[in-house]
């Protein structure tokens, strides 16, 4: 009697221990599915700028994992997307628009108006002298109408003017367009995207707005435009961030003051360069390191801390920011690799697999 008794309750304890390890098993593969979007659903979308190359194989897994908003990183800007003045190249754009519409992901255009990757047809005339203000904001006009009505509905918002204050001790960056047609074309620009799709949020965008200097400028400029009823809805702060740069005060005071415009904000181009500097900014003009570039542990601690901190105060003012964009997918492959050494900015290494920072971004 007793051994048929100690029999049950042995079999008893082999299933509840095979349930609790299938109970554990279940839970461990429900966390490794779950991604970036996941963690931030009550927060706001997490997206990542993106190529038509990123769109198959295990990119493309990566991607619909974590993410939940994509954006163009080169093929809605005007030089790939518009080479000549009566042609336009819509295939890539169009690839990356079909695969997000076929994923139900939120789409950001990036970006209209943009004096870099700007086509040299824009500025000229068929004398070769540079164009009339008037040319030029028609010039302007056509493409964006044409660009923003092709995605009406499709893309809920666009970077719609892209830096345009400078970083030194001028107001504006002295740009062909700013040259030709002065700041008349940072409104007509954003009047022009309006009419195309009023429904679409408009965002201005800007890198180092954590820069008190800069940060005044912009601010002023949005204040002004707004006080003339230019419809802009929102701020892209970009985020090319380092291990050393921002501080959180500097941060916080950006979010604070931008809020007060009544605009919300979203961190457009995220990422965290191992090295010290803005952008990536690890190399002294005309010289370029040629050493081997190596992720180290003393690297990871910083950018772990920096991402920490960064998210934790994007927390804390998720009523004011409406989405967070990291600028490429994973460190095998980053744009500040072309600023001087391999840079590894990102919360994936180069085999695609989470960093320290990725655990302590979905850490709270």
């Amino acid at each position: 009697m007793k051994t048929q008794l100690f029999k049950r309750l042995l079999l008893f304890s082999m299933l509840l221990s095979c349930m609790w390890s299938l109970s554990s098993y279940t839970f461990s593969l429900a966390e490794e599915t779950k991604g970036l979007k996941d963690y931030y659903k009550k927060y706001f979308p997490i997206g990542v700028a993106i190529t038509p190359a990123d769109i198959k194989g295990a990119d493309r897994q990566m991607i619909l994992q974590h993410f939940n908003s994509i954006t163009a990183e080169n093929a809605m800007k005007m030089g790939p997307l518009h080479p000549e003045e009566n042609h336009f190249y819509w295939k890539n754009a169009d690839s990356i628009v079909a695969f997000a519409i076929a994923n139900k992901l939120k789409i950001r255009g990036h970006c209209l108006v943009w004096h870099t990757q700007a086509p040299r047809w824009l500025f000229r005339g068929a004398d070769r002298k540079s164009v009339s203000k008037e040319i030029l904001l028609e010039r302007l006009k056509n493409h964006i109408n044409t660009v923003v009505s092709r995605y009406k509905g499709k893309i809920y918002a666009w970077d719609v003017v892209n830096e345009v204050i400078d970083d030194d001790t001028a107001y504006f960056r002295k740009t062909p367009l700013f040259e030709i047609a002065g700041e008349e074309f940072i409104e007509q620009a954003f009047r022009y995207a309006h009419q195309a799709d009023p429904k679409a949020i408009l965002f201005y965008n800007d890198y180092n707005t954590e820069n008190p200097v800069k940060r005044e400028k912009i601010y002023r400029m949005l204040k002004k435009l707004l006080s003339r009823g230019v419809p802009i809805h929102g701020i892209g702060l970009q985020a090319h961030w380092s291990v050393n740069t921002p501080g959180r005060e500097e941060l916080e005071k950006s979010i604070k003051m931008f809020s007060s415009l009544g605009l919300t904000i979203q961190f457009t181009e995220l990422d965290i360069s191992v090295y010290a500097g803005n952008q990536g900014g690890q190399i002294v003009r005309g010289q370029r390191d040629t050493t081997a570039a190596v992720f180290t542990r003393e690297m990871e601690e910083k950018q772990l801390e920096k991402y920490r901190m960064v998210f934790e105060v994007f927390r804390k003012y998720k009523k004011n920011i409406s989405g967070v964009t990291f600028w490429n997918l994973s460190d095998r492959y980053s744009w500040l690799d072309n600023r001087g050494k391999k840079n590894f900015p990102l919360l994936f290494d180069t085999n695609l697999q989470p960093k320290k920072a990725y655990y302590e971004v979905i850490r709270f």
